[in-house]
């Protein structure tokens, strides 16, 4: 197992120093490659969080972002994650950054897994940063417990960048990043907030159940660890 914990008074000195943390990263893979790529995830918890990013000062012009995950609707939608990143994390200083979203034009998530792949090549190999969530029943990305192509999507040595699920419970199927891609990125991050999120996060990692707690997957990679950033409320 493989994590490192981070905690916060609040969730706003959590924000200002996770986003100090991914600017960082991008910074330094700037000055390796001509461009510099991030992906994110969507819900609630990280809009401060996109907030602060979308102020610290690097040449966001070489930075490609992407979506860890998407609900497929569409992208006017309000339970859109692009949506979100165009309104939280595309704006002051990040707005220069190119955003590769992954929704494509075919209306059937399972019928636009090859799409999404082409459009995201990019990401093919190494992110350069990865900011996962995670939510009250163990799922991150959209990793869900239970769903049909859980095991597909959480087997390390596949070589699909990218998958479509159907969640058993929650709205909308999705497409996500597959276990294999989060875990050759260079540098991993975990947003969580509230006491019970960090109880799942424990049961998780004690139970060394990756098809339970989705999450446990993610903390198995030795040679990079994840970086867990942990703050009490909502």
């Amino acid at each position: 197992m493989s994590l490192i914990m981070h905690e916060f008074e609040n969730n706003e000195a959590l924000c200002e120093r996770l986003a100090q943390c991914i600017a960082s990263g991008l910074d330094g893979a700037l000055n390796l490659r001509e461009e510099a790529t991030l992906a994110v995830s969507g819900g609630s918890t990280p809009k401060p969080l996109f907030a602060a990013l979308s102020r610290c000062e690097l040449d966001w012009s070489r930075v490609r972002v992407t979506q860890v995950d998407e609900r497929w609707v569409p992208e006017d939608h309000p339970d859109s994650n692009a949506l979100l990143i165009r309104e939280h994390l595309l704006q002051g200083h990040a707005a220069a950054a190119s955003f590769d979203s992954m929704k494509v034009a075919i209306d059937d998530a399972f019928a636009a897994e090859s799409a999404c792949a082409q459009r995201l090549a990019a990401f093919a190999d190494a992110i350069d940063v990865v900011v996962l969530g995670m939510g009250e029943d163990g799922h991150t990305a959209s990793f869900f417990p239970a769903a049909e192509t859980l095991a597909e999507a959480l087997d390390p040595a596949t070589e699909r960048l990218c998958l479509a699920v159907r969640p058993p419970a929650a709205p909308h199927d999705r497409m996500t990043l597959t276990l294999a891609a989060l875990l050759r990125s260079r540098q991993l991050y975990l947003h969580i907030t509230g006491a019970k999120k960090l109880a799942v996060l424990q049961q998780a990692l004690a139970a060394q159940d990756a098809l339970t707690y989705p999450i446990h997957a993610v903390c198995q990679r030795s040679d990079n660890p994840l970086e867990t950033f942990y703050a009490p409320g909502s």
